[in-house]
């Protein structure tokens, strides 16, 4: 078995500066996409990613993980980022939040059931946290 293609730092970081997809970049080394991934990572080349998992704390089974519920925190969570995803995503998710603050509603997960509307504890709900830190992040840009 041969030994496994390396990527040199620094041909990485001025083809990466030079504005090479990351299937070019693949090519150019011989290695997957995964691989030049990893090695982008790795010299600090990549974008950092977002941190979803304040909003979406619960380990999400995977038939949950596209749900709207979810879909709608995490998008939340990327405007608190200061990352919005597109207008109509954000749209939807603003409104599917302010609906549940206003009628006292929380979610809660269950890894068999999926996501479910719940009454808000008396403490402020988990769906008004992650709405307010997104309206602040916005108000940031």
């Amino acid at each position: 078995m041969g030994r496994k293609p390396t990527i040199d730092r620094r041909e990485l970081a001025r083809l990466v500066a030079d504005g090479l997809s990351v299937q070019e970049l693949a090519a150019h080394f011989g290695v997957s996409e995964s691989g030049v991934m990893q090695a982008k990572r790795a010299a600090g080349l990549a974008k950092p990613m977002l941190d979803h998992s304040g909003a979406v704390p619960w380990k999400l089974a995977r038939v949950h993980a596209q749900s709207g519920p979810a879909t709608n925190l995490r998008n939340l969570s990327a405007a608190a980022q200061g990352k919005p995803p597109a207008a109509e995503r954000l749209n939807t998710a603003l409104r599917w939040a302010q609906r549940l603050v206003d009628e006292g509603l929380d979610v809660r997960y269950d890894a068999a059931e999926g996501f479910s509307e719940v009454p808000a504890p008396p403490g402020g709900s988990h769906v008004a946290a992650v709405l307010a830190a997104a309206r602040k992040g916005m108000e940031a840009r």
